[in-house]
């Protein structure tokens, strides 16, 4: 295959992921900004900022051959780019080191499908062997520019049949070098929060949005969410645990697909393709607000009863 080719698989790639998530065009560069008399910005497609791919026409029509495409050699983000898609619709144009101002739909809009049910794992005899087969296509992964300062990446661990998983925004410093999500002080109080529910830690799942330590520990950008968490979709794909709890607002609009915040979305489950899903907050948080492990606890009571009738 020509890198011309590769590089054009790559691109339709992260075009269906972002029409899966709702986004139904993006700017077209010089000529729509010309129309509207500002400077002209360039539209970047997640996983392809250090290239600032132009989107021809604007408007998403072509269908992608797989997910996660790996971006050629060589072509790992190397700048914030001017615009990025949104996750969830519309773009976002960022000034600068100021704020970012979201343009296109509006704020609550739900893209057309779950985001989730439009991933699958791959063909394997068992889930352990699909993970494997996911870790193996994430592989020295450098798709995005979070790579450029992560120690390892951390893909996910526990139980390949856990009937519970629970999924974070991404890794922090202790899990940047260990290798593991969820080691150091909130990874501490979730293993807490999993043995008073009567289980142990290697009985369930844990995973991230993203695979790498975002700078600073800050939320991960869209274009990051947008390259990275296909590979979570196929591990929830994969396990297919009876519940999956999104620990705090990245992540549970990465799952869920929408733009609700967790004090809105937390406390009842939400159904992504036959999986039950219980956003709450993120373990961080309640180490910074422990009023809030009352809430924690009431949703993982709700958790507890759904696993129990289950069976």
């Amino acid at each position: 295959m020509t890198r011309e080719r590769e590089e054009r698989l790559a691109l339709l790639t992260r075009l269906e992921w972002l029409r899966l998530l709702g986004v139904d065009a993006l700017p077209r560069g010089r000529a729509d900004a010309a129309s509207r008399r500002e400077p002209p910005l360039t539209a970047v497609v997640p996983g392809d900022t250090a290239r600032g791919a132009a989107v021809p026409g604007g408007t998403i029509r072509q269908r992608g051959t797989g997910v996660g495409a790996r971006a050629p050699a060589g072509h790992a983000a190397s700048a914030r780019p001017v615009v990025q898609a949104g996750l969830f619709g519309g773009s976002v144009e960022v000034e600068g080191a100021g704020t970012a101002r979201v343009r296109g739909r509006d704020r609550g809009a739900e893209p057309a499908g779950s985001p989730l049910a439009s991933v699958r794992a791959p063909e394997a005899p068992d889930p352990a062997a699909a993970l494997r087969l996911i870790r193996e296509e994430i592989g020295d992964c450098t798709r995005c520019g979070l790579c450029r300062k992560r120690t390892h990446i951390v893909f996910g661990v526990g139980s390949a049949s856990a009937r519970l998983m629970f999924v974070g925004e991404g890794p922090g410093a202790d899990e940047d070098l260990k290798g593991e999500p969820f080691v150091g002080r909130a990874g501490q109080l979730l293993t807490k929060i999993i043995e008073s529910m009567g289980l142990k830690r290697e009985e369930v799942y844990i995973a991230n949005v993203v695979k790498c330590r975002p700078p600073e520990n800050r939320t991960p950008l869209p274009d990051e969410i947008g390259t990275c968490s296909p590979f979570l979709f196929q591990q929830v794909q994969a396990i297919r645990p009876r519940v999956l709890v999104c620990l705090g607002t990245p992540a549970a609009q990465t799952v869920l697909g929408t733009r609700e915040t967790i004090t809105r979305l937390r406390g009842s489950f939400h159904d992504q393709d036959g999986i039950r899903i219980m956003p709450t907050f993120h373990p961080a948080y309640l180490l910074r607000n422990p009023a809030a492990k009352r809430e924690v606890w009431d949703d993982m009571k709700k958790v507890m009863a759904e696993l129990k009738a289950s069976g």
